[in-house]
């Protein structure tokens, strides 16, 4: 399933979305933390682009309606990582380690965990 890109708001609407596996818009805006609320038609407006791009789905409850995430965080993280890996380091996961790497963000012990994580994984 191709998506497409979240801006930055429809990410934070997303978010509260996942944690409350789906709710009404004024649900949803009472979720999100104060720094991240907007006007609540804002965020209807929102809702109704995420909509129209694949991420939720409206559910009629009488005159209003429920939404209801279609993907789970997971599948987005997983697209999410694929469109910043290939954006920003060329659709190389090993650019993206030596990037962290370099910029002091992965430690020592920490690269040696993911060595054990690979390890296991392939056997």
């Amino acid at each position: 399933m191709k998506l497409e890109k979240l801006t930055i708001q429809e990410e934070e609407a997303m978010l509260s979305v996942w944690q409350l596996k789906g709710g009404f818009v004024k649900e949803i805006l009472d979720n999100m933390k104060p720094e991240e609320q907007v006007p609540y038609t804002t965020l209807a407006s929102t809702i109704k682009n995420l909509e129209r791009k694949g991420y939720v789905k409206a559910v009629k409850y009488a005159n209003a309606k429920r939404y209801e995430p279609i993907i789970t965080l997971e599948e987005y993280r997983a697209k999410f990582m694929n469109f910043f890996v290939g954006d920003y380091f060329k659709n190389s996961y090993k650019e993206m380690v030596s990037f962290f790497i370099k910029e002091e963000k992965l430690s020592e012990k920490e690269l040696e965990e993911l060595m054990e994580m690979i390890k296991h994984n392939k056997s």
